[in-house]
């Protein structure tokens, strides 16, 4: 087997769909040894903001001299991504190797009627899993999946957990209410661990009755932790910290976007708790670690002149925070949009929150079997907006066109499924495309 056979058979995985429930994950990692048991977690579960709260972890963290797993979905450039320690990604050959191992024992479950097929998110955390108990990192920074309750990252006993925000998502699966869904990811508050959280409304008075019930510390943004925002421009943000126990003044980061300074908070407060579990974090660590974050795909600017920014906001609520950060953070003449997105989205939420900001459009289509109909998509554009609408269903197409359209003082956003982010980032680090990143 080599990497890309590897990679063949976990994703002909993705063909058997999606089945919630922990008793094939459970049965795997039994099979393999509980290889989860013998690692630290920090588990973050939420709607948005996950990734780039274990971001801001995994780097204080490392700036502290530890070793530090990092496992987050889905990857940006490539597979890889998923599992990294210390900023380095697992070798290919070493996933070959551990799927390799695995794949007899996955087979054998799926053989069994008792469990049936596992998932392509089981087998890949399965694989992670793995791959940190033999690597020892000092602590596992631990994004949820899907949901939290019934999510295979669920087998473990986190030593903190942070829940990021809380909005609809997957209704179909995890209920149609924030309330229900929130009941969902509250699923991985465990005993014995401490919560932090930036939840609000009725998405925390859930968890502050599920910390209650559990006896669990519960900490919440605004209350037991706060920020104070000084000043931002397309370099990073400055803000003051007020923690549980500690304080820290002027704290930069490279990350745009209001809401990336409430992810930071949100990660600090994780730190704080885990010092509390024996971790030794100097406040020169905690400044070099948050000012080199890096977390690629969110308001990431990859050119200057001119300006060209890629996100991946994918749902309403990272829209609606899409909508802030170009009302707040940038300066343009004209923004030129492209656009694509998955149908199983709330489209109609999504294109009226955009669409009023966008002087031009430039419909693409994601690398997905979910991607919406572009047409459908210009059909329903048309309706919301004044400036013209193109349709590129060929994601380097469809920059290259909103590219030669703008200008130095317009902004051309490539906004999303990360499907189109990934594959827009990649074309535009490359030699065949018309600017120079930087």
């Amino acid at each position: 087997m080599n990497y890309e056979e590897a990679l063949s058979w976990i994703h002909s995985i993705a063909r058997f769909g999606m089945n919630q429930g922990l008793e094939r994950i459970v049965r795997l990692m039994n099979d393999l040894g509980d290889p989860h048991k013998k690692l630290n977690f920090l588990h973050i579960g939420g709607t948005n903001g996950k990734g780039s709260t274990a971001a801001f972890a995994a780097s204080v963290l490392e700036a502290a001299g530890y070793r530090v797993g990092l496992y987050t979905s889905p990857y940006l450039e490539q597979f890889t991504n998923r599992m990294s320690i210390n900023g380095l990604d697992i070798p290919k050959e070493r996933l070959v190797e551990l799927t390799a191992r695995i794949r007899p024992l996955v087979d054998k479950i799926a053989a069994d009627p008792a469990y049936g097929q596992p998932t392509e998110f089981e087998v890949v955390t399965a694989i992670a899993f793995t791959y940190f108990a033999e690597e020892s990192p000092d602590l596992v920074v631990l994004e949820v999946g899907l949901g939290g309750r019934l999510d295979a990252t669920n087998v473990i006993s986190p030593s903190v957990t942070a829940i990021t925000t809380i909005s609809l998502e997957h209704t179909q699966v995890l209920g149609d209410t924030v309330e229900k869904i929130a009941g969902e990811k509250a699923g991985i508050i465990k005993e014995g661990s401490t919560v932090v959280t930036q939840a609000a409304g009725g998405a925390l008075s859930v968890f502050e009755d599920v910390c209650s019930r559990k006896n669990v510390p519960l900490y919440r943004l605004g209350r037991e932790f706060k920020i104070e925002k000084l000043s931002g421009d397309l370099n990073g943000q400055t803000f003051h910290y007020g923690g549980i126990f500690r304080s820290f003044l002027n704290l930069r980061i490279p990350l745009l976007g209001d809401y990336q300074v409430n992810n930071a908070a949100l990660a600090l407060a994780s730190m704080e708790l885990l010092e509390k579990r024996g971790f030794v974090l100097p406040e020169e660590a905690v400044r070099a670690g948050l000012a080199k974050t890096k977390w690629p795909g969110r308001l990431e600017i990859m050119h200057r002149s001119p300006l060209v920014v890629i996100d991946g906001a994918h749902n309403s609520e990272a829209f609606q925070s899409l909508c802030n950060a170009l009302q707040n953070t940038f300066s343009y003449r004209r923004l030129i949009l492209v656009l694509g997105i998955l149908a199983d989205k709330a489209i109609d939420n999504i294109l009226e929150q955009i669409l009023p900001l966008a002087d031009a459009l430039v419909i693409t289509m994601p690398s997905s079997p979910r991607a919406a109909d572009p047409n459908v998509l210009k059909t329903m554009a048309g309706k919301m907006m004044s400036g013209p609408v193109f349709v590129k269903e060929n994601i380097p197409e469809a920059v290259n066109l909103a590219i030669s359209m703008a200008r130095s003082p317009d902004l051309v956003l490539i906004a999303g499924s990360l499907y189109v982010i990934s594959d827009a980032r990649l074309f535009l680090k490359s030699s065949s495309s018309p600017l120079t990143v930087g």
